[in-house]
């Protein structure tokens, strides 16, 4: 392990002591859990608390400690897993699960995995496509029997195939779901009255939008599809089928495709919070389940990628076969395989990240050896505290495709940064990109829109998040190669639209 980059332990100590005294920003009032309870501390946990890095690293930045990264963005839990040469190697907590009963985020505590329930969901479709219960590349309505997928005569004259409704290809739409039931609401949708965007569901209908095939276009519809096809050919519900299929034999015992969560889930989980405090009811439901829908703690996230790297290794008896899981890691449209994001810049990783309201997660997996990270907010800017701790446990086990790169901000004229100026969409995501004195800013629906550091004449990465774009020489369009999933978003304004940043 390269230990070259590490400062010295008295930094590492100190910023313990930092965690174990402090309370957070977010929770001034709660008593400093004790360090035991969050998990083991050993000297990968003690380099995390003390040597975060952002995104872009300049001429005189320093690491910065985990509980000063934790305040900044306002996140008050964050649960790690790490997988090093196949095993588990550590998962820990730290910071709070509950704010307002002062609980503290432990090992086993369960978070909403969000958007990661569809790489999840993936590997529960292919297993049953390996038994034989369901076809991956037919018409899905030859499984549907409880719902009908409406033909497109244009768009998807001969229907949408398993395949393409895993890797975002169907070409349907709800990119994603609101966030509007609380715990306790009744009636909940059912799977088909959100196909059909009939009350009580709040969403549009899913419903062809794109070519079949043709084109990658996120949604979250289509794995409510998948969900209503592998609990029709299984003929028990999506949650009990992947208890039997995936969670149980995986020995996930803090997770569960439930809404609201099941009553063992209760006993340790996390509490979704805005601006420091626990957000209404907690939680939000979704009952969404098989695209937004699991509850899991970032241990038991990670014996899924354990297992899928196992297979891709030609181990047997795993959830799926050597071939199947080989075949789930080919891309299928703009880098994306079937249910998981695949990273081709350096070493080849698959993983995925989520949103639920509340909550932030992020999960990504080397192909070809045994290591990997999931990382489990509960609030804030989760997303960016997620990136500084990946970037920082890649730096201390020596994974250079997932440490900071070495950066050096490069000059371009007014004239040049105006070249990319304009509005690029693409994988569900609206960006406006402007040219100011002071650089190129982004902006998809922030508040604030976000610098961007110039690499090349083409290349830019976003100043916090570490985002990396790559764009065509006449900046037609732009994809993401490094930070983000490996989207492709084109251009369909001008630098002389009127759209501009908010």
């Amino acid at each position: 392990m390269d230990r070259s980059r590490r400062h010295s332990s008295h930094v590492a100590v100190m910023a313990g002591l930092l965690l174990s005294a402090s309370c957070f920003a977010q929770a001034a009032d709660c008593p400093a859990p004790a360090e035991a309870v969050g998990g083991p501390s050993n000297a990968h946990t003690r380099y995390v608390e003390a040597n975060l890095l952002p995104a872009v690293i300049k001429p005189g930045d320093k690491p910065i400690p985990l509980v000063e990264r934790m305040r900044q963005f306002d996140v008050p839990g964050l649960s790690i897993a790490v997988i090093h040469n196949g095993k588990l190697d550590w998962a820990r907590g730290w910071g709070l699960r509950d704010t307002a009963a002062c609980l503290p985020v432990t090992p086993g505590t369960a978070f909403q995995a969000a958007s990661i329930s569809k790489a999840v969901t993936a590997v529960l479709a292919l297993r049953l496509v390996e038994q034989g219960r369901i076809a991956l590349d037919q018409d899905i309505n030859i499984a549907l029997r409880s719902w009908q997928l409406p033909k497109d005569p244009k768009l998807a004259p001969n229907g949408v195939t398993l395949r393409e409704l895993l890797s975002h290809t169907a070409g349907l739409g709800v990119h994603g779901f609101g966030s509007d039931y609380l715990p306790g609401m009744t009636p909940l949708p059912t799977p088909v009255q959100i196909l059909d965007g009939v009350p009580p569901s709040h969403n549009a209908p899913v419903r062809s939008v794109l070519p079949a095939g043709a084109q990658f276009e996120y949604s979250g519809g289509g794995y409510v599809v998948t969900q209503v096809a592998l609990a029709d050919v299984s003929g028990i519900s999506f949650a009990d089928l992947a208890q039997h299929e995936v969670l149980g034999p995986l020995g996930m015992t803090r997770s569960a495709f439930a809404m609201p969560p099941s009553k063992a889930i209760l006993t340790d989980m996390a509490f979704g919070h805005v601006n420091g405090k626990p957000i209404p009811g907690n939680y939000v439901v979704y009952p969404e389940l098989a695209p937004a829908g699991l509850w899991t703690s970032a241990s038991d996230l990670a014996r899924v990628l354990i297992d899928l790297q196992a297979s891709i290794a030609g181990k047997t008896g795993r959830r799926l076969s050597p071939g199947m899981a080989r075949d789930m890691m080919k891309p299928v449209k703009d880098n994306w395989g079937l249910g998981f994001a695949l990273y081709t810049n350096g070493a080849p990783r698959f993983g995925h990240d989520g949103l639920n309201q509340g909550f932030e997660s992020f999960m990504v997996a080397y192909e070809g050896k045994g290591d990997g990270i999931v990382a489990l907010t509960n609030g804030g800017d989760g997303r960016r505290l997620m990136a500084d701790v990946v970037r920082a446990i890649a730096t201390d086990y020596g994974w250079p495709d997932l440490a900071v790169p070495a950066s050096e901000e490069k000059k371009l004229s007014p004239e040049e940064l105006s070249k990319a100026a304009g509005r690029y969409v693409g994988g569900g995501l609206d960006v406006v990109l402007e040219a100011r004195p002071e650089g190129l800013f982004a902006n998809a629906g922030a508040p604030v829109a976000e610098r961007l550091i110039t690499l090349s004449p083409t290349r830019f990465r976003s100043e916090s998040m570490g985002i990396t774009v790559e764009f065509a020489p006449d900046f037609s369009s732009g994809t993401m190669i490094e930070g983000g999933p490996p989207m492709r978003l084109v251009r369909v304004e001008n630098p002389s639209s009127p759209a501009s940043t908010h």
